[in-house]
């Protein structure tokens, strides 16, 4: 019998069953942090980038949840300033896979495959992720949460993209109005993409807890936002990067707070 997709989701939404190890790129050149299970060699990785002003201590559970289940995760703490350069920052997250792929993390019991390999990012980093997916041929899957447009244009860079993605976006972000935005990357995007939109979020409903940035962006973390972009970017990723096909049926569903939309009349 076939698992039924509420059931996954229920499955993963619990933590995975490999324990955690945290640690710091900057002692291999690259200000971040870095998740991994405690062991395993030829795992997938997956480069996260931060939202605009963010500290990556905001998708630290995130992190930590996708390090559970199998994912070695690699966020560079970088181009955090007002006028950041999403281009430079695009290069830190292909420079991260590069870390990944060439570095024996843990004690030299962690190993990352070169054809496993993600990217991720909320808001500008979330559009800083697909820019560096449509110059890296080595990136297998991309997600975003509530991406924004860059300098250059991630929606031109999306039509470069031939890997599959999937791109979560706010109904009721203001920053970053989805159709301007996530939907028209996921419109653009060169290969299978996917968006779904969840009604109630904002715009930070992505990012966990508070910071004084929200004195500027209008918005705040959404517990369940939060939940959902765990579960959906660990199947996301488990299918993708590491093969595990039973989630791709949760993938193809319509999730509670979380329905596929429509991109195909954007398309010319």
């Amino acid at each position: 019998m076939a698992v039924k997709p509420r059931h996954l989701f229920e499955e993963l939404s619990h933590r995975g069953p490999h324990q955690v190890l945290r640690g710091d790129l900057a002692l291999i050149g690259l200000p971040g942090v870095v998740f991994t299970p405690r062991s395993g060699l030829g795992l997938p990785a997956v480069a996260f980038g931060h939202g605009w002003m963010q500290p990556v201590d905001r998708y630290l559970g995130l992190f930590r949840h996708l390090a559970s289940w199998g994912f070695v995760v690699a966020a560079p703490a970088t181009q955090r300033g007002p006028l950041a350069s999403s281009r430079l920052f695009a290069a830190d997250l292909v420079s991260a896979l590069d870390v990944c792929t060439g570095v024996r993390l843990g004690e030299g019991s962690i190993s990352v495959s070169a054809s496993s390999l993600g990217l991720a990012g909320h808001s500008t980093g979330g559009g800083a992720a697909v820019l560096a997916a449509a110059d890296d041929p080595r990136v297998r899957a991309v997600a975003t949460l509530a991406a924004s447009q860059t300098k250059p244009f991630a929606t031109d860079a999306a039509a470069r993209c031939a890997m599959p993605s999937m791109h979560l976006a706010g109904g009721a972000d203001v920053v970053a109005p989805y159709v301007g935005h996530a939907r028209l990357i996921a419109a653009n995007w060169g290969g299978p993409a996917q968006l779904r939109v969840l009604p109630k979020v904002d715009h930070m409903g992505f990012a966990e807890g508070r910071h004084w940035s929200g004195l500027l962006i209008p918005g705040s973390s959404h517990h369940g936002a939060l939940r959902i972009a765990r579960v959906l970017l660990t199947a996301f990723f488990l299918v993708h990067l590491a093969g595990q096909e039973r989630f791709r049926v949760l993938l193809d569903a319509d999730v509670k707070g979380a329905p596929i939309e429509d991109t195909a009349e954007l398309v010319a």
